[in-house]
């Protein structure tokens, strides 16, 4: 059920170990400003960019044995493109870093620290404008500030 897929081939060693630039992409709405961040800072380093995508699995994914694996990866496949289609053209802007897509069918926050071991860098976002009495970070920074492994950056965006 977890798909590890680059939109180029040419990752060193086994996904999750190596020196790397994450980043935690939410795919409901918007997040340019947190994809040029994590661009940059992967093509300034001089390391590859994964971009990561947690998504819940609904309750029909779910039968008596356990999760149902053709609704799980239909779920991860279309999360896949979707991921695919939002990290494509940040990847043309900067061609010399090479881009790992994975798509875990968990929760976002989980996603983003199973996936975090080994890494230089972990940028999340955070939206700017929130509720008044709504928390100023969302799960997932909140998670990945308090258990990554890694340095956190929480970019404001849209």
């Amino acid at each position: 059920m977890r798909h590890t897929g680059g939109l180029r081939g040419r990752g060193r060693g086994p996904p999750g170990r190596e020196p790397r630039v994450v980043v935690g992409v939410s795919l409901n709405g918007p997040c340019d400003p947190l994809l040029a961040f994590a661009f940059d800072a992967a093509a300034s380093r001089g390391l590859p960019l994964q971009a990561v995508h947690g998504r819940s699995l609904p309750v029909h994914a779910y039968a008596p044995w356990g999760v149902d694996p053709d609704v799980a990866d239909a779920i991860t496949k279309e999360a896949d493109a979707e991921l695919r289609e939002s990290v494509g053209p940040w990847a043309e802007r900067f061609p010399d870093v090479a881009v790992r897509l994975t798509v875990l069918p968990e929760s976002p926050a989980r996603a983003v620290i199973e996936t975090v071991s080994g890494a230089e860098l972990l940028a999340v976002g955070r939206r700017r404008h929130r509720p008044l009495l709504a928390p100023r970070v969302g799960p997932v920074a909140h998670a990945a500030i308090h258990h990554a492994t890694c340095p956190v950056a929480v970019v404001p965006h849209e």
